[in-house]
Parts: C-alpha cells; structure tokens; sequence
C-alpha cells in the first residue's frame, strides 16, 4: 500500500511540476491525474499496491466532504448575507451549462439527412 501511495504522490508532483512550467493555467493535481491515466494505459492496468490505495480511498470517500462541510456551517452568516448573488449566480451557471451543452452537441453532431421529397405528381396521360 506504501508503494501505491508513492506512485500516487509522485504523480501528484509530477503535475505540479508540469503546472508550474509548461501549463501554468491547469492545475497540477489534474495534469498528475492525466500523467496517472497515460501511464496506467502504458502499463495496462493498476497493479496490486495502486489498486489497494484505490479500494482504500474509496471505502472512505466520505471523509473527504467532512471538510466542505464545516466550511459551509462555519460561513453560514455570510451565505446567508450573499444569499441572493449565490443565488444568481448558481442559476445563471446551470443555464450557461445547458445552453453550452446543447451547443456542443448541435455542432459535434453529424448532419441530418434531408427528408426525401414526395415524388412530382405525374401528368395525366393524353387521351383519359
């Protein structure tokens, strides 16, 4: 577990390095994320002592909200003070979402095949 802890670890300096000279606009935890996937697909899979770290952090996942949370009840005089700009702001951020979505997907979408015409009518024949 050790093992998978450091590998985890110098892949977190890793992109922390990568986002302090070559991509300073992404943050580093993210470009350790992307180096982690590209190596893990070089690799062909996690091993046994990333897998265990893996099992482990998912098993106490809920541990990671415990300090949002305090965060949130600690600042609730204030949330409440902005309470209308958080308001619009988070409605205004769920609107963008969708309509950039929509977007996206009207302009990565193949185009639609045209309807088929109905067939011209035909002319009467002469002499009926």
């Amino acid at each position: 577990m050790i093992g998978g802890l450091l590998r985890l670890l110098a892949f977190q300096g890793i992109g922390e390095v990568l986002a302090r000279f070559v991509v300073p606009v992404v943050p580093g935890p993210v470009l350790g994320l992307v180096a982690l996937l590209a190596w893990l697909r070089l690799r062909g899979g996690a091993g046994e002592a990333l897998d265990a770290v893996a099992g482990a952090f998912s098993r106490h996942l809920g541990l990671l909200f415990v300090p949002a949370a305090v965060g949130v009840v600690m600042f609730v005089p204030q949330l409440r003070d902005h309470l209308p700009g958080l308001a619009a702001a988070l409605l205004a951020s769920v609107v963008a979402t969708i309509a950039v979505s929509a977007w996206l997907l009207r302009a990565l979408s193949p185009p639609e095949a045209p309807e088929p015409a109905d067939p011209p009518a035909r002319p009467p024949e002469p002499g009926r």
